[in-house]
């Protein structure tokens, strides 16, 4: 078999793990594109990259037998370089969230489809070691029908930068609801991704200008640029099925501190996913938990997972998968049909909260 050869538009913070996952699953990184670029430059000379371009078609030109690009760029331009590297026959690797926006996700899975190659993106959080082993037991009919889940990624100073392209929404299509799409795509994955029903949603300005509330990471304040996100977002969806969602997501919000997890509750047994983060993000306090809740010979009975702490939640795993699915060893870990699904709920949210009126997302196919 041949060494599978891929190249990165973007070298963002992100790029590392997307390196290392291709890396790990035996694949070559040749090019990396950026606008800027001697920044493409300083990240690839310290990882044995050679190639260096300012966009995605120059890059192409010179490589092409690529079989793959990945896309780590602001979100405003996932759409056009996927479906750009698509229609030139390469596989891709797309940072989340999928679009802006489900239209513009529509058009990349019908590129996909036309091209006939894999999209796939890096929804990292199905690949944590506690996501996997919670997902085993779904699979596996232990845990029965989800009739219910919560999804939460609570930040409490965790606006990642003032006036850059994160809190732009021409650039970004808004703040934490699509910034922070892991725990819904997580609970949806674990529910079956049904197709949603009905959506109400309420989104919330507090402390979107306060710098009190930035992030430890993120980009440098632009003084130069807007701020016009939302700081949390609170909503619940319904579906066909009967099952529900509730969704919680937030870069500043009144908290404990940062919390990351799923909840769910089935037929057979609940369950949770759950990072609490430490003082300064990713440090010697942070907990992972993964437990299922059963009821047993009369008894509540709590099971602990116990499972592998993985620093980069799932994210070089989840790169390692997107290689090995384009060598057909592997299934992809997501698909575009479920990228669709979870913009058309973010759409949702956001139609809500700006209506202050219930979605109907049968009518509106929103």
């Amino acid at each position: 078999m041949t060494t599978p050869k891929l190249a990165i538009v973007g070298a963002g913070s992100m790029a590392d793990y997307h390196c290392k996952g291709f890396s790990r699953a035996g694949a070559e990184v040749v090019a990396i594109a950026d606008m800027d670029t001697s920044r493409a430059r300083a990240f690839g000379e310290g990882r044995g990259i050679k190639h260096f371009y300012k966009d995605l078609s120059e890059m192409i030109a010179a490589h092409p037998d690529l079989d793959a690009v990945s896309v780590i760029t602001p979100n405003k331009f996932h759409k056009p370089l996927v479906i750009e590297a698509l229609e030139k026959g390469k596989h891709v690797y797309c940072e989340k969230p999928p679009a802006l926006n489900a239209a513009e996700m529509r058009a990349m899975l019908e590129a996909s489809k036309k091209s006939g190659k894999i999209l796939m993106f890096d929804f990292n959080n199905r690949a944590r070691p506690e996501a996997q082993a919670i997902f085993r037991y779904i699979r596996d009919g232990r845990v029965g029908k989800i009739n219910s889940a919560q999804a939460s990624w609570i930040r409490r100073a965790g606006i990642p930068g003032f006036g850059g392209w994160f809190t732009t929404r021409a650039l970004s299509g808004g703040g934490p609801v699509i910034d922070l799409p892991h725990m819904l795509d997580l609970a949806l994955w674990f529910m079956g991704y049904p197709e949603p029903e009905y959506l109400l949603g309420s989104a919330y300005y507090d402390f979107i200008d306060n710098k009190a509330f930035k992030g430890p990471w993120g980009i440098p304040d632009s003084a130069n640029s807007v701020t016009d996100v939302e700081a949390a977002c609170h909503g619940m969806v319904t579906f066909k099925t009967g099952q529900s969602l509730m969704v919680r997501s937030s870069w500043a919000e009144m908290n404990e501190r940062e919390v990351v997890s799923v909840t769910f509750q089935g037929t057979k047994m609940g369950g949770k996913v759950e990072r609490f983060f430490g003082i300064d993000g990713l440090d010697e306090t942070s907990i992972d938990s993964c437990k299922l809740f059963a009821e047993e010979y009369g008894n509540q009975v709590d099971l602990a997972i116990k499972t592998k702490k993985d620093e980069s939640m799932g994210r070089i795993n989840n790169a390692a998968n997107f290689v090995d699915a384009i060598q057909g060893i592997a299934p992809p870990m997501n698909s575009p049909e479920q990228a669709l699904i979870l913009m058309r709920i973010i759409d949702a949210l956001y139609e809500s909260a700006a209506s202050k009126k219930p979605v109907s997302m049968r009518e509106t196919g929103s």
